[in-house]
């Protein structure tokens, strides 16, 4: 069976970052669940900004680095916004109650995830994943379905 393929953008500023997933949230909806993967300072949360704004969410965007989740309301769907740096595996997360952002049945709005890999197996759902490579001076940025 054929891998599926990815999609490739590559941006130039936080600005365009922003913008591409401002666009982006068009073919998203209700269930959607997203995974980000990168660097540190790769762009992830530029991107939750993105998706905040073409939502019309008022709210500040900002890391969950320390909270671990923010929840943003505001806009036409809640996002879900998960930082799972500080967590070293899925149960933990699990401890923590999180499995219902992971269900897109029952998901209300659109969770999104940095630092999947660290709570890897709490995500068992079909999901789309975005990894944002940092270059000299642009992103490249990959968005694929994970099944």
């Amino acid at each position: 069976m054929d891998k599926p393929k990815k999609i490739k953008v590559i941006t130039h500023s936080e600005g365009e970052t922003i913008a591409l997933a401002e666009k982006l949230v068009g073919v998203f909806n209700k269930g959607t669940i997203i995974t980000l993967t990168g660097d540190l300072g790769a762009g992830k949360t530029h991107f939750v900004k993105g998706l905040a704004l073409g939502l019309g969410a008022t709210e500040l965007v900002s890391s969950p680095t320390f909270t671990l989740l923010n929840i943003y309301e505001t806009g036409k769907l809640p996002i879900y916004h998960f930082d799972m740096y500080r967590l070293s595996s899925c149960e933990e997360a699990e401890e923590l109650g999180f499995n219902e952002y992971f269900d897109a049945n029952t998901l209300d709005g659109i969770t999104v995830v940095e630092w999947p890999e660290n709570v890897k197996g709490l995500i068992s759902c079909p999901h789309i994943n975005i990894e944002i490579v940092k270059g000299e001076n642009e992103r490249i940025i990959y968005i694929g379905r994970e099944e």
